[in-house]
């Protein structure tokens, strides 16, 4: 019995050291050199209105032996004066206007994007996700993804041409393009074109092939006499330590899928590598965020070799990955062609599913960060997905998805329940014997035992609804913290945001009184909810005979409703409806086995 005991607190508090191990560690030790974090889709306070820059992939490294040319790496454009001193939130903003308005630009206006494409340079540098808020409230500003060189953290996507050092005239930086239609839609592709002077015509066809998915087309055409080689090339470059949560069960960062495989680098990880770089064949390579993915993706066909880069720049950090594929020669009088897809959007599960199939972008779906329980988070998200198509409420699909898991699992939590209704019964004996040989442990282990072994019960499977609870929750977890289609997901009364802690706390009577409690003490209802049901269950299961174990049991509720009061509301609400049910599974059972409930009693 104590062995077993042992096993279920070791199991808890295992639960309770992965969990928490991040809300102590950030809490007592805050990652350094981070800025202070700021409403999601907003600018951060703080930081230089001037971005660096990463090298870019026209200045890489030694070149490896398969490879005679490389991207070129993002050079900083400042378009605008850095404020001095602290730069606040209005600056910021007024940084990325001005950054805007000082170049030409083609407008981007779709269903669920919109901002500009730079006509100097011919970059992707202005989005913003138009059915996603940086809160609740639908009138709030909508995120911003992109930015362009000039403004803070300066973030976006480009495509181009490396000659591999043969000197020819490449479009640059500073190069003007023009476009054959000011306003890119749903319907209407954009084509940028610039002429080198020298023969050469450069042209960039802008298309929305769905949602978050753009095909951009190179095409060189050479009007001059000499065949020359061009290597495309795309890359995603970010300026400034973007804010992450800071959590290790989510990869924010640099991330790719190359060769089938899926690759992570922590921003840290490659500030100390400076350049990590491999070849594929098909895959994806960017920079994702806890919701939101900017990434390249080459043909799927081609071998391309890819890197993830860091940079200083003025005294700045700055983040590039790209890709660049095996010369193409564009010979005299002929032309060239290479397509490259550019997503830029929210990580909606069921879109990267859909473009993984229809354009086979192999691994697309990894970019959500689904973890190790992978094979049973995706499913139960698919479920959630599925109920809340007919019931409309992600909470209620939440409720739902517990009943079924019970069903699932009813004969293997009955067995259990029965179990630990029969050690409750077998408790006075216990008792006596406990009384008996207390003094003797190896002789009171051995009349356990067979008191176990004559009323033909199992200690062990009192652990099983534990043990199978345990994966369910970690999946169900991921589910909240990672999944876009959580964010904002509103359940009744004063939760409306599934994915979000919950927001009252017992320490301002949950609103009543004018004040705003620190992090540490925002407790909220369903937390205490969760508590009082899990001090029930502990009521009803049968208790240690040690009594120094049953204060450390009476004291888990409390433990884990401290614990889980930072957690996404919607895991709350899971935990709390399952101990219901299991507390009136458990109530039932015991109510037919003629076993004393302490909680009615």
């Amino acid at each position: 019995m104590v062995e077993n005991r042992n096993l279920i607190l070791a199991i808890v508090l295992s639960v309770a050291i992965l969990f928490g191990f991040d809300l102590v560690y950030s809490y007592f030790y805050p990652r350094p050199d981070l800025p202070t974090p700021a409403p999601q889709g907003q600018v951060t306070p703080g930081a230089p209105a001037e971005p660096g820059s990463p090298p870019a992939p026209g200045a890489p490294p030694a070149p490896r032996r398969d490879q005679s040319a490389l991207p070129d790496v993002a050079t900083p454009d400042a378009l605008t004066p850095a404020p001095s001193g602290v730069t606040t939130v209005s600056e910021a903003i007024n940084s990325r206007e001005r950054a805007l308005a000082a170049t030409p630009r083609v407008r981007i206006d779709t269903p669920r994007l919109h901002g500009s494409i730079s006509l100097v340079g011919g970059r992707l540098d202005d989005l913003t996700l138009a059915n996603y808020h940086a809160t609740v409230d639908p009138t709030s500003p909508e995120i911003i993804l992109l930015s362009p060189q000039g403004s803070v953290d300066a973030y976006y996507a480009k495509v181009g041409w490396n000659d591999g050092g043969a000197g020819i005239a490449l479009p640059g930086e500073d190069d003007q393009w023009t476009a054959d239609h000011d306003t890119l839609t749903q319907d209407q592709p954009v084509t940028l074109s610039w002429d080198n002077g020298q023969g050469l015509t450069f042209k960039r066809t802008f298309a929305l092939a769905s949602d978050y998915l753009f095909t951009i087309t190179q095409r060189v055409e050479n009007a001059g006499d000499t065949a020359v080689n061009l290597h495309p090339y795309a890359l995603v470059a970010r300026f400034g330590m973007p804010q992450v949560t800071g959590f290790y069960i989510l990869h924010e960062g640099p991330i790719g899928v190359f060769d089938g495989t899926l690759k992570e680098v922590d921003y840290d990880d490659l500030e100390e590598a400076g350049v990590i770089q491999q070849r594929t064949t098909g895959g994806w390579i960017g920079i994702t965020d806890k919701y939101w993915l900017t990434a390249v993706i080459p043909d799927q066909q081609a071998n391309v070799l890819t890197r993830f880069v860091h940079h200083r720049s003025n005294d700045r950090n700055a983040y590039q990955t790209d890709y660049i594929a095996d010369a193409m020669t564009v010979p005299p009088g002929g032309s060239v062609t290479w397509d490259t897809r550019i997503f830029a959007g929210a990580k909606e599960v069921q879109l990267l599913d859909q473009y993984r199939e229809q354009f086979g972008i192999a691994g697309f779906d990894r970019a959500i960060d689904f973890g190790w329980f992978y094979f049973l988070t995706k499913p139960i998200f698919y479920f959630l997905i599925y109920i809340r198509e007919y019931v409309g409420n992600f909470g209620v699909a939440i409720l739902i998805l517990t009943v079924a898991i019970k069903l699932v699992f009813f004969p293997l939590a009955n067995k259990s329940y029965k179990a630990m209704s029969q050690m409750r019964k077998l408790q006075p004996e216990m008792l006596k014997l406990r009384e008996r040989f207390g003094d003797d442990k190896m002789r009171l282990n051995q009349e356990m035992m067979a008191l176990y072994k004559r009323e033909k019960v199992s200690p062990a499977s009192g652990c099983l609804p534990m043990l199978v609870q345990i994966p369910v929750f970690f999946a169900l977890y991921k589910v909240l913290f990672v999944t876009i289609e959580m964010r904002h997901a509103p359940f009744f009364g004063w939760v409306q945001d599934l994915s979000a802690r919950d927001p009252t706390t017992i320490f301002n009577l949950f609103g009543i009184i004018p004040w705003n409690p620190p992090d540490m003490l925002m407790i909220g209802a369903w937390p205490l909810i969760m508590g009082i049901t899990m001090f029930l269950q502990q009521k009803l299961n049968p208790q240690p005979p040690d009594p120094l174990q049953a204060k450390i049991f009476m004291a888990l509720p409390v433990v884990f409703t401290i614990m889980l009061a930072p957690f996404p509301a919607g895991l709350v609400i899971y935990w709390t409806w399952n101990n219901i049910l299991s507390i009136l599974q458990q109530w039932v059972i015991m109510r037919r086995m003629g076993v004393k409930n302490p909680i009615t009693s």
